[in-house]
């Protein structure tokens, strides 16, 4: 889930405040204040009664003419996290100067993860015996040994986007078309509120069929999988169903209808709903009960996250949900956490107020994975500034370290470009980084150290903890590479700072002490100028080098936004990355480097041939032995490792 995507909010999140007509006078008290620091509490409810209550007196702040907030609706850019994998290391050396990149016991490469021993979804899987992928509608299993495809699995209307393997089971996550829920509005009084629906399907790669598939309404955020269980989350919105003015109601009239929806409607229309297919029968109902929510002490009530569990080798069934009454964009996992963060960037803006203005926090859940079945909420706590994507979060001996930019500014707009924020007045305060150790003390996550100064009034590019290293990217103008010491987690410090043109989007350990940036160039005014892949030297902390930089003019690649797109294979020093460009054509292709030493060496680019279904190019390569496969919406082709001689092209054909 990349791109642009729509800030909801119970059902549309807006983010200008419109004046609410003097006819109906809002008497309802302002929800407590986001502060910039101190814990984040959850507990449960004690009834669904009491959750009803709750819930309603939480929400009622923000119930306008137009449902939650004022009328306007903006879009935010690269939202959710689906952004992110690489490889953190385990047992890493005490000597903080190592950058080391994980140990492949395997003939082959796996999905670029976080956490080692924690796998991400992707559109790709492979056991370095059959190759699984999903892509217009289809799961595919491909052959090895053979070099064909074995098998199709048709998922229909859906819009299949990921996928999780474990043995001859397939775990796919998919966007549903159809609304799970009629409207409950007459027809000439329809609600605007965009419908979604996730959709969980679970096949067996043997059989190559469908076992059973779960929906629940709302928007996939992220799983983890380790061994053969996953872990799903999903954020929904209450389904209330609000009115909006029209030609027949003006402001005022529909303000009053949608405050008496709101204390009409029953605690119901705030749970997550779902629907499961298996076995050959049906059924439907609340996903979760009232006494598995949680809930922060001063909850919005805009959203839930719910957390499912699943043993990939049984029956799918509702996935042991467990939810909490919060908004959430981030996820990070280990093989003993979960955590999930919330900015509050989706919250609505009051109504009848002007956008507020305030330090941005973000809060932190932490979740018990350790023992089988769902996770148990253990900790909770919030730090200035928000994340970028989930290396901004890295567990290391029982310390939570955490990287953010902070500022004041309006919650909507921190990631447009400026000349299409609104205006703000007074102005905003300059931006800046810093890292914070968190360690669970109690039901809490307590602050125990900080650093900040990071790159004033920019903002974070990229992230990277290794062991007891830390490595931030800013970037404004310039790329300040900052190197931390996280070795005393009370006083964690910057030992060195690299300034230097461009950014780096994505931070890959790549052994004796090097990292692997990629990101852009860009002239000394901060223009952008196309692909660029760096080779730095971090051995020494207090100095660190760029080694080589190899620069594609013009050109932009996928590993920028998700490293899933991200090939290292250290034993012979393969690198590769998906690149597009707009030349005569739209052109994308797979460019291989090589790291050698100090040096970073073009092998050559991988072009995938002209098919009727050729659209968008190649998206993933993997390492198979002595070659490379490289998958795209269009087929699969295989290609020696050592010249890139093609050996095969495999059309997915319709």
């Amino acid at each position: 889930m990349n791109g642009k995507k729509l800030l909801a909010g119970a059902a549309v999140l807006v983010v200008a405040g419109v004046s609410v007509s003097s006819a109906v006078r809002d008497e309802t008290l302002a929800p407590p204040p986001i502060v910039d620091y101190g814990p984040v509490r959850l507990v449960a409810f004690d009834s669904c009664d009491n959750a009803l209550t709750e819930l309603r007196r939480a929400i009622a702040p923000y119930v306008s003419a137009y449902g939650l907030g004022g009328r306007d609706v903006m879009f935010s850019e690269g939202m959710v996290t689906n952004n992110s994998a690489g490889v953190a290391q385990k047992g890493m050396p005490d000597a903080p100067t190592a950058a080391t990149p994980p140990t492949q016991q395997q003939d082959h490469s796996t999905t670029n993860v976080h956490e080692q021993g924690v796998d991400e979804p992707d559109i790709v899987k492979t056991d370095g015996k059959r190759v699984v992928s999903i892509a217009d509608g289809k799961l595919r299993v491909i052959d090895v040994a053979s070099r064909a495809i074995t098998g199709t699995v048709d998922l229909g209307e859906r819009r299949a986007s990921q996928l999780l393997v474990s043995g001859d089971r397939a775990l796919v996550v998919a966007d549903s078309p159809v609304p799970m829920m009629k409207p409950s509005l007459p027809p000439d009084r329809p609600s605007f509120a965009p419908e979604s629906a996730t959709e969980l399907v679970l096949v067996d790669l043997k059989g190559l069929k469908e076992i059973s598939s779960l929906r629940t309404d709302g928007f996939y955020l992220d799983a983890r999988q380790i061994g053969g269980t996953a872990r799903v989350v999903v954020r929904s919105q209450p389904r209330l169903p609000w009115v909006y003015p029209d030609q027949t109601t003006n402001e005022a009239g529909s303000l009053r209808r949608n405050k008496e929806i709101l204390q009409s409607e029953p605690i119901s229309s705030w749970l997550p709903r779902y629907e499961l297919t298996e076995n050959g029968a049906k059924s439907s109902g609340t996903l979760v009960d009232c006494a598995n929510v949680s809930r922060p002490t001063a909850p919005s009530a805009t959203s839930m996250l719910t957390v499912l569990t699943f043993e990939l080798s049984g029956q799918l069934g509702t996935g042991q949900p467990v939810s909490i009454v919060a908004d959430g964009d981030t996820v990070y996992g280990t093989d003993r956490s979960l955590y999930i963060a919330d900015d509050h960037r989706l919250l609505p803006e009051l109504p009848s107020r002007p956008p507020v203005q305030r330090p941005i926090t973000t809060a932190i859940h932490q979740f018990d994975i350790g023992n089988p079945g769902p996770p148990k909420h253990v900790a909770s706590g919030d730090v200035n500034g928000t994340l970028l994507n989930q290396y901004s979060l890295s567990e290391h001996e029982g310390v939570l370290r955490v990287a953010t930019t902070t500022g004041t500014e309006t919650r909507c707009c921190w990631r447009m470009p400026s000349d299409v924020v609104p205006q703000q007045s007074p102005a905003p305060a300059p931006s800046e980084s810093f890292v914070t150790t968190l360690r669970r003390d109690g039901n809490q996550l307590a602050k125990v150290g900080q650093v900040g100064g990071l790159g004033k009034g920019e903002r974070i590019y990229s992230v990277r903890f290794i062991g007891r290293m830390g490595y931030v990217v800013t970037f404004r103008q310039t790329d300040p590479l900052y190197t931390l010491d996280l070795s005393d987690p009370k006083q964690p410090r910057v030992t060195g700072e690299l300034k230097i043109t461009g950014f780096s989007a994505y931070l890959h350990p790549a052994g004796d002490g090097k990292l692997i940036g990629v990101g852009q160039e860009a002239t000394d005014q901060g223009r952008t100028t196309g692909t660029q892949v760096s080779l730095f030297d971090v051995a020494n902390p207090a100095s660190p080098q760029r080694l080589a930089q190899y620069h594609l003019p013009d050109s932009n690649s996928e590993a920028q936004f998700d490293p899933h797109a991200f090939l290292f294979w250290p034993q012979d020093g393969t690198l590769v990355i998906p690149v597009s460009a707009y030349r005569s054509n739209y052109e994308v292709s797979s460019l291989v480097l090589r790291v050698e030493g100090n040096q970073l060496n073009q092998t050559g680019r991988i072009v995938e041939p002209s098919s009727p279904n050729n659209y968008g190019g190649p998206r993933r390569t993997i390492v198979i032995g002595d070659q490379l496969w490289s998958i795209s919406n269009a087929g699969v082709q295989v290609n020696a490792r050592s010249g890139l001689a093609q050996q095969a092209w495999l059309p997915f054909t319709q």
